[in-house]
């Protein structure tokens, strides 16, 4: 099922609005980090990054086999071979990976989808103990350049909302100037 429009325009427009490595720094990704599930990889912008950064490997999974396509030439022009991109409807069946098997998820501009607890039920469900999801999401703006239309796009009290829903406590909020918002979460073995 292919989430609702985002608003995500062609590659070189989308790459000026994110510094990664300053972004994956900002929401804890470092040379410590070892398994992350990507939900939605789209070009591969943060994937790349994470993978150059972390210890272990990178699963990218979309829906969309253009976006696939285009991460897997990135990580093979670049010899990642700690990346493996999977083309998956994960809003639909899961990601397939084992429970308990992740470190960090990551879900960046994806939680304006139809059904947003359930994709975080799923980034829960494989998290290590000890795992964190990040999130980032465009500003609740809509001076902003590009996005999801304002009447989907949600508020970080949105996102912190149905990540508690999913198990996720401790969010710690930060402003990835100028046009995100970025969330990290624990795990929390209790769903509530």
């Amino acid at each position: 099922m292919k989430i609702r429009e985002s608003g995500m325009p062609e590659r070189e427009m989308w790459e000026k609005f994110f510094d990664p490595p300053r972004i994956l720094a900002t929401l804890g990704i470092n040379a410590a980090t070892c398994d992350i599930v990507e939900f939605g990889c789209g070009y591969g912008t943060f994937t790349i990054a994470a993978a150059t950064i972390v210890c272990g490997k990178l699963y990218a999974f979309d829906i969309d086999p253009e976006m696939v396509a285009a991460t897997k030439r990135e990580a093979d022009k670049l010899n990642l071979n700690n990346v493996e991109v999977i083309l998956c409807d994960f809003l639909a069946g899961g990601t397939g990976l084992d429970s308990e098997s992740m470190d960090y998820a990551m879900l960046f501009n994806i939680l304006h989808l139809e059904e947003p607890v359930s994709l975080l039920f799923e980034a829960h469900r494989v998290l290590k103990r000890t795992g964190q999801v990040g999130i980032i999401h465009w500003n609740y703006d809509p001076s902003t350049p590009r996005g999801p239309s304002m009447d989907i796009r949600p508020k970080p009290e949105d996102c912190i909302e149905w990540a508690k829903k999913a198990g996720f406590v401790e969010p710690k909020r930060f402003d990835l100037k100028p046009y995100h918002y970025g969330i990290v979460l624990s795990k929390s073995e209790d769903i509530q």
